[in-house]
């Protein structure tokens, strides 16, 4: 990377960090993935609008991402900065019937905390691994319920590093989508409206589902949760176990036994054995049904 922008993002961001050539397995939930030429991760949002600032201002595109369990990075790597909405940039404060959460914060940290304040609707994000910056952008969702549902405002800043704020109905949700999702915004906060409830039902429906995700899902592997959207009016892992798929595995890479809308890490797979599982299910599906399964994950970057 040029070593001048390195030194302005160092002197825009002096309490974030700037790491280069880090390997995206380390920040995907699918442990998969070559280097990012340059990670970048703010504290807040002023340096959020810096970063975005330098890099325009030197030229570069950028890609965002937040917990990464949703991505599907690719052994090449990508060779695009990567702004990094993580830890540094999470935290949680209540003002009446509504939470304001940092983008960085864990979906299942928003959950408790709503929890902890007798707030319910938000007992399906529970187990959802995301954070809120991403969840908000994809409008993630499980168990009938979507963010969409509860989503009151959305602070973003712009691909011209100025800051934004608009209504959940601008954000235009729909199934796995919104307004921002293939925009170059980078969402800093959301605030969500929740009803009162009672603290004792809103932990035991959160247990509830607790219990449904770990016997149906394949949680004990690595992966990015649901592989594919659900196809209208069907399910895709219906479609794929129906196809005899289950268990169907290309290197350390594998349809999940347990639940067949899991592509899953069994062992050690690189990113190659994963979307060479996700092409064969397609394919698959295709010929038998004539869906066409949409991959839920975003795929980043180049094959080696």
């Amino acid at each position: 990377m040029n070593s001048e922008l390195i030194t302005a993002l160092k002197q825009a961001l002096p309490k974030g960090s700037i790491t280069e050539n880090a390997p995206l397995k380390d920040y995907t939930s699918f442990r998969v993935g070559g280097p990012a030429a340059l990670i970048i991760e703010p504290m807040d949002g002023g340096e959020v609008r810096a970063a975005v600032e330098v890099l325009s201002g030197f030229g570069l595109g950028f890609r965002v991402l937040g917990n990464g369990t949703n991505i599907l990075a690719l052994d090449g790597g990508v060779s695009e900065p990567v702004i990094h909405i993580g830890k540094n940039m999470s935290g949680l404060s209540r003002f009446d019937n509504c939470i304001t959460a940092g983008a960085g914060t864990t979906l299942s940290a928003l959950a408790r905390f709503a929890l902890e304040n007798s707030l319910t609707g938000l007992e399906f994000a529970a187990g959802i691994p995301g954070n809120v910056g991403g969840g908000v952008i994809m409008n993630a969702g499980a168990y009938g319920g979507e963010l969409k549902d509860v989503v009151e405002a959305v602070c973003f800043v712009g691909p011209d590093a100025k800051e934004y704020a608009v209504t959940g109905e601008e954000m235009e949700f729909g199934y796995r989508h919104s307004a921002l999702m293939d925009s170059c915004c980078i969402v800093t906060a959301v605030t969500f409206r929740l009803r009162p409830g009672k603290k004792e039902e809103i932990q035991a429906k959160m247990q509830e589902l607790s219990i449904r995700r770990r016997e149906k899902q394949p949680l004990e592997y690595p992966s990015a949760g649901s592989t594919f959207k659900r196809p209208t009016g069907n399910f895709a892992g219906t479609l794929i176990e129906n196809a005899g798929l289950k268990g169907y595995a290309v290197g350390g890479a594998e349809v999940s036994e347990k639940h067949a809308g899991f592509v899953i890490n069994k062992n050690n797979a690189c990113a190659a054995d994963i979307l060479a599982v996700i092409d064969h299910v397609q394919r698959t599906v295709y010929d038998k049904d004539g869906i066409l399964l949409e991959p839920e994950v975003r795929i980043w970057g180049e094959n080696k």
